[in-house]
């Protein structure tokens, strides 16, 4: 918070040095306040969690808008009668400038590029019935190469099968918004929408040990690391579901949509179901992280835990959306959604997301709705820019259950994007969070999408208890039972696993 306070001290002491202009006592002291604050600002931009040259844009647009309020307050200490109203603008506009886009640059796990896929730009939903044969003018006009974009098997209860992707060559790039306009102007086109992308890079972070194997009564050596466990009462949940024996109804299958996942890593086998072999391999490592979070073989002596106490709850599947340099388009990512769907998926964690330039996200909405009629619940991660996640996507799409993070004192990760302005949002542990790598390894990540698997692997555990649960019963129990935070308007409540079992077994007793 140290970089906009700053900023903010700065622009008050320079309206009230000009304010006090004929006042030498006074015009010292606040010039001294200004210069002072100007320090301090300069200092936290270069110690922003960013590369130096994103630094230095920082700090000349800043400094920028900082010359424009200074040429407004100089005005404005000529112009008495102006005063009061003037600073009413400045502190709007304030606002509005910290809310564009002042938030400090971090350098997240989902770095957002809502740049477009060369190899398929844009995403095109004809009306009903109508085919891609009425998309052949534009065309050959334009050298467009046209596919379907998605294949849902239940492709009676969406319009997804209606989608197509529009790959528009490189010598009509410079084309490409005529090409749009175009094709909205066909009569049986409904929607037009760029294909954007999205590349994840985790953050990493160093071990944090504690003190848990003493309480636990579990033998996974890496669970004096797992600081969230102490934050999320994992103790009682493990005591509640061994003292009540309960048994599930169905052994939920939890979709994890990222790079893969490590399908022969030792605290995970045991828990695996493959659909696809080529999804069972990780060469990033993201995916494997989010699987150990929600997955990991509890009480097996090797690793670290996850949120149920025996194998007979729930099992992890791997989907891959991303590439192994990790980045992904929306047409990979709804891709994911429908196969996770119709694969039979409980829950489906989407450990990824991107700023987006669309106003609406129909496509994604879409998805989200086909997985929700499939008996799915999807949710994904806030996303790491310190902004609101309402601008991302999947996180800001309705109907999806949306995870920020919270560190060791229960505030609001500094990455963390905030939840306020989002349907259903609920808080997970996304600092230090140590899980499984690729290769029987185990490394620390910090992330909103550490948070997510979190929330995924409760969301499974509740599924398997009661298979007709949705993502709004979901997301009550959860909200009803989790634990304020530090910033619980920014981030929704922490969840708290035994308390939301415990709710939900004597709700509906198994």
């Amino acid at each position: 918070m140290m970089y906009p306070l700053a900023y903010a001290g700065s622009l008050l002491c320079l309206a009230l040095w000009f304010l006090h202009r004929t006042n030498n006592t006074k015009r010292t002291f606040f010039q001294t306040g200004f210069f002072t604050a100007l320090g301090v600002f300069i200092l936290s931009v270069f110690l922003l969690d960013a590369s130096f040259e994103q630094r230095l844009g920082v700090l000349f647009r800043d400094l920028s808008v900082l010359s424009l309020f200074g040429i407004f307050f100089q005005i404005l200490s000529y112009k008495k009668t102006w005063q009061f109203t003037g600073g009413l603008i400045a502190i709007g506009a304030f606002g509005f400038y910290y809310w564009l886009g002042m938030l400090p640059v971090t350098q997240p796990d989902e770095y957002y590029s809502p740049s477009l896929n060369a190899e398929g730009e844009l995403l095109v939903e004809l009306a009903e019935g109508a085919g891609p044969e009425k998309l052949d003018g534009i065309a050959n006009l334009y050298d467009l190469a046209i596919n379907q974009a998605f294949q849902p098997q239940s492709a009676d209860i969406t319009e997804l099968d209606d989608y197509y992707i529009v790959d528009v060559p490189q010598s009509h790039m410079g084309d490409l918004e005529q090409i749009i306009r175009e094709l909205q102007n066909i009569k049986e086109v409904d929607w037009v929408e760029p294909n954007e992308t999205m590349l994840i890079d985790p953050i990493k972070a160093k071990r944090s040990g504690t003190d848990l194997q003493k309480k636990y009564g579990i033998n996974d050596p890496g669970l004096e690391y797992l600081w969230g466990f102490d934050a999320m009462k994992m103790d009682k949940l493990y005591s509640y579901l061994t003292a009540r024996q309960i048994q599930p109804q169905k052994k939920a299958l939890l979709a994890i949509l990222d790079t893969g996942v490590d399908a022969k890593h030792e605290d995970i086998k045991d828990n695996y179901r493959s659909i696809d072999p080529s999804y069972d391999d990780d060469p990033k490592g993201h995916g494997t992280h989010c699987a150990g979070i929600a997955a990991a073989v509890t009480n097996n002596n090797v690793g670290i835990a996850s949120m149920a106490s025996g194998q007979q709850y729930y099992e992890v599947t791997s989907i891959k959306v991303l590439n192994a340099g990790g980045m992904g388009t929306q047409q990979t990512i709804i891709s994911g959604m429908i196969l996770a769907a119709d694969s039979g998926a409980d829950v489906i964690s989407l450990s990824l997301g991107g700023l987006s330039n669309q106003v609406k996200e129909r496509a994604y909405q879409k998805a989200v709705e086909y997985a929700q009629a499939k008996g799915a619940i999807v949710v994904a991660a806030a996303g790491n820019a310190n902004q609101n996640a309402k601008r991302y996507v999947p996180a800001g799409v309705k109907g999806v259950l949306t995870v920020s993070a919270v560190d060791q004192s229960l505030s609001k990760a500094s990455f963390s994007n905030a939840v306020s302005e989002v349907e259903m949002a609920v808080a997970a542990p996304g600092v230090q969070i140590y899980s499984t790598f690729p290769g029987d390894a185990y490394q620390t990540f910090n992330g909103t999408s550490m948070a997510t698997p979190y929330v995924a692997g409760l969301a499974a555990l509740l599924k398997s208890m009661d298979p007709s649960l949705e993502t709004k019963d979901i997301y009550e129990i959860l909200n009803v039972t989790g634990v304020s935070t530090k910033n619980s308007k920014e981030t929704g409540r922490l969840i708290q696993p035994y308390a939301a079992v415990r709710q939900l077994v004597e709700r509906n007793p198994l």
